[in-house]
């Protein structure tokens, strides 16, 4: 009898895994396909294939499932394209804008929904770590752990607001190329002034 419960728990996890997956690819095919996120949670729950006790058993509610769909379109999707090019320079900001403008049609959504600032605030999370690592290659040796740390945030956030307008506002199709270039040349001048700032104050102590 043990051995018999003991092999039936990666089952059950293995169910488990399989009808959140199957809820998350559905709330995002369904909020894609209906361009708003009030897509009631029976019609998620149909279109997984489940029952609506599992959408509340796993997410506790709708708007927590749509969240985490998002969450998980982001790490299955961008996180990984970052891994694959440098983590300075125009891939990396070609990387995101690409993958926005791929689902422009969910994150528009989410964006437009009462979920907005906690799917914002949610993405950064995952940004925040990536630019951190970038702005210390650059400067490390300038700033100390807290500032950089505010750096990071203060970067993700800015670009943040700059791509969620894009996504909410601009007129189709989204350009990436641009947009891309549009956030290096801001980050360039972020970069440009803290240097000058960095000389500046070498200058001064001279």
């Amino acid at each position: 009898m043990e051995f018999e419960l003991a092999a039936a728990t990666p089952a059950k996890d293995r169910r488990v895994r399989r009808s959140r997956a199957a809820l998350i690819q559905a709330a995002i095919a369904l909020v894609t396909e209906r361009g708003t996120a009030a897509i009631p949670i029976s019609d998620i729950a149909a279109a997984a294939d489940v029952s609506r006790q599992l959408v509340y058993q796993h997410f506790g509610d709708r708007d927590a499932l749509l969240l985490e769909a998002a969450l998980d379109l982001a790490r299955t999707e961008l996180l990984p394209r970052f891994a694959d090019v440098a983590p300075e320079g125009r891939e990396r900001a070609l990387a995101l804008t690409r993958h926005f403008a791929e689902h422009r049609v969910f994150y528009r959504a989410m964006l437009n929904s009462s979920s907005a600032y906690a799917l914002t605030k949610a993405l950064s999370g995952l940004i925040i770590p990536v630019n951190r690592r970038a702005i210390d290659a650059q400067f490390a040796e300038e700033y100390d752990p807290q500032q950089l740390d505010d750096l990071a945030v203060f970067v993700t956030g800015g670009g943040a607001t700059v791509v969620n307008a894009w996504v909410t506002d601009a007129a189709d199709p989204l350009d990436p190329e641009d947009l891309a270039d549009r956030l290096i040349g801001l980050l360039g001048v972020i970069t440009g002034a803290l240097r000058r700032t960095t000389a500046s104050e070498k200058e001064t102590d001279r």
